[in-house]
């Protein structure tokens, strides 16, 4: 029998006016002079410098140049920003995209060469070997969980390819997880992070690698998204449904260490080619996917029904899934979302090289992916 390995190492504070607890936090650890790395919408709104004026007796700096898929670059230029400030501490504000790159800042601010040369599947990737500054993350979408994983997605500079930088050693020390942080967001932006939390949490549950703990994580993660989405996304100040889906977002990235599955694969070349928003891109595939998957996972799909109060077992999950993406305002195929035949050969492509579907419970080829994009348009 072979030994495995399993870890939830992350504190979380979590609830309404959790942000209200960063500076003295960071005082406790005798921190001064934090970097505050977020996107550049919300260096914009009232929001950030509401939460700066909490941090009181800290002087605090902010590095707002996170925009789109985040690059390379835009760590390399958060880390320059952390020196310039003379930082002794990074604070992660926003979604998924200002979270991996708060991260990593620290990775690039305290060590040789470019932040590329780090991610795992580099062929000289270098190893963090230097103490990291004093990380903590607040969410201000309620999505890729980033907060509390492991790893940091970001695009090469010229050819946007999705890289990853995994260690422990960039976990977050703490997470400060304020549902009231998503209150604001548009109904949009709700509905496709909401989608990525719930992929998150069905895709790491299908995923054949064990891991019971998070399969016990992923359902009841499902469930709450399930139970959630639907009103976070009618009712934008429904404070319970904001902080369900905080709470699904964040067990799904704490399952997904399980791993993940083609959904992702897809949504990862989507992201790479055609500059979709990752939620966004995982609600076009999810229910392509699961589709194609259902034949090989009869009884956790009779599973994934149950937790979602789906009648009439696993047969009923994928429609429902095309039920509730209509229900929050996600539709249409990948051809109306600017996805063409020329694209398909790249998308194909990078899907395949990509690591994610090598956990999906049905093995995929690139014949299988090009199946599923074509299905998809």
């Amino acid at each position: 029998m072979s030994i495995s390995s399993f870890s939830f190492p992350t504190a979380i504070k979590f609830g309404v006016g959790a942000r209200k607890l960063v500076a003295e936090h960071l005082r406790d650890q005798g921190l001064k002079r934090p970097l505050i790395v977020t996107d550049r919408a919300l260096g914009a709104l009232p929001v950030l410098a509401e939460f700066k004026a909490t941090l009181t007796a800290l002087d605090a700096a902010v590095y707002s140049g996170v925009f789109g898929n985040p690059t390379c670059a835009q760590v390399m230029d958060g880390a320059a920003a952390y020196k310039a400030h003379g930082a002794d501490c990074v604070i992660g504000f926003g979604g998924g995209a200002a979270l991996d790159v708060a991260k990593i800042v620290g990775v690039a601010a305290t060590h040789d060469g470019d932040i590329l040369e780090y991610v795992w599947d580099h062929p000289q990737v270098r190893s963090i070997t230097n103490p990291l500054p004093y990380f903590v993350a607040m969410p201000t979408t309620s999505g890729t969980g980033s907060e509390v994983g492991r790893s940091s997605v970001v695009s090469e500079n010229d050819t946007h390819l999705k890289r990853v930088v995994f260690s422990p050693k960039i976990l977050a020390r703490c997470v400060f997880a304020d549902p009231e942080l998503t209150v604001g967001l548009p109904p949009a932006v709700t509905a496709a992070t909401g989608i990525d939390a719930l992929t998150h949490n069905v895709e790491s549950y299908l995923s054949p690698a064990y891991h019971p703990l998070c399969d016990g994580i992923a359902l009841e993660g499902t469930r709450i998204a399930a139970r959630a989405l639907l009103t976070a996304v009618n009712e934008p100040g429904n404070l319970q449904a904001r902080s369900d889906m905080m709470m699904a977002s964040m067990m799904g990235a704490i399952a997904f260490q399980k791993d993940l599955g083609a959904v992702h694969s897809c949504a990862h070349a989507l992201g790479a080619v055609n500059d979709l928003h990752h939620g966004l891109a995982n609600a076009l595939m999810i229910d392509t996917v699961m589709a194609w998957n259902h034949e090989v996972v009869l009884q956790k799909f009779d599973e994934l029904a149950h937790v979602c109060g789906v009648a009439g077992g696993g047969t009923a999950f994928v429609p429902w899934l095309k039920s509730l993406k209509a229900s929050i305002g996600i539709t249409g195929t990948l051809k109306s979302h600017g996805v063409t035949e020329a694209h398909l050969p790249r998308l194909v492509d990078i899907a395949t090289r990509d690591i994610c579907h090598q956990t999906n419970p049905r093995p995929c080829t690139s014949a299988d992916f090009e199946r599923l994009f074509r299905a998809a348009m």
